[in-house]
């Protein structure tokens, strides 16, 4: 069964009224993992939940469930508000700070590695709107995983991110045979590194990668000055 697959059914489960331990046990995903995927949907016990665990105990997991869902609603509402419109000078600062955390910073080359379609796809929103790159000017690279499907792989990360597949590389499997078992599935799409080519303009390659580095230090330099 594929990650998205076992989301699905464990969020089916969910709706039917079942607790984090019992679609644990149905389908091996940690209870911490579950929380994570499911904490927006509301919870409502059924019979077989009951049953196992108790009323009691099952109408207070309701309830604290029912908070954490109105929490969760308010709080986005609120930041919502706290953000209001996005500024030029807002999406610079932002995108700047996902290469900072992201992207590579030792080497004479722009690339940032995630295996977050949203942090690629922000990352190229910012490449070309503050660096004036366009679709040319990238390729990726996917790491994957024995298991993973490679075609589908590709396809999903060529159409989030609009980079037709000729522009990818060669994909990289990793074939360790020690990785945990607690962390299969968890990529279902693998890693995209993402880099930036010069395509013969001088300013899209070292010199690019030297101006964000360039920002970068600025910006540090002016925080640790507020001190």
């Amino acid at each position: 069964m594929e990650f998205s697959d076992k989301k699905n059914k464990a969020i089916h489960y969910r709706k039917k009224g079942f607790s984090y331990g019992l679609i644990s046990a149905k389908t091996g995903i940690s209870k911490s993992t579950l929380s994570d995927w499911l904490k927006t949907i509301p919870y409502s016990p059924n019979e077989e939940t009951i049953k196992r665990i108790g009323f009691a105990k099952l109408k207070s997991a309701q309830k604290k469930s029912f908070d954490k869902v109105e929490n969760i609603r308010k709080m986005k509402n609120l930041a919502v508000k706290d953000i209001g419109k996005l500024s030029k000078r807002d999406i610079f600062m932002l995108g700047l700070g996902l290469y900072w955390g992201e992207g590579n910073k030792n080497y004479n080359h722009t690339r940032i590695v995630n295996s977050d379609p949203d942090i690629i796809v922000s990352s190229i929103r910012w490449f070309k709107e503050i660096c004036e790159l366009s679709n040319k000017n990238f390729t990726i690279s996917l790491s994957l995983y024995p298991d993973s499907d490679v075609n589908k792989c590709l396809n999903f990360w060529s159409k989030k991110t609009g980079i037709p597949l000729e522009n990818f590389r060669k994909t990289q499997i990793d074939k360790r045979k020690n990785k945990s078992p607690m962390k299969r599935g968890k990529l279902p799409y693998g890693t995209a590194h993402l880099y930036v080519v010069a395509n013969g303009e001088k300013k899209f390659g070292v010199e690019l990668h030297r101006r964000i580095i360039g920002w970068i230090e600025t910006v540090s330099k002016q925080i640790k000055m507020r001190e």
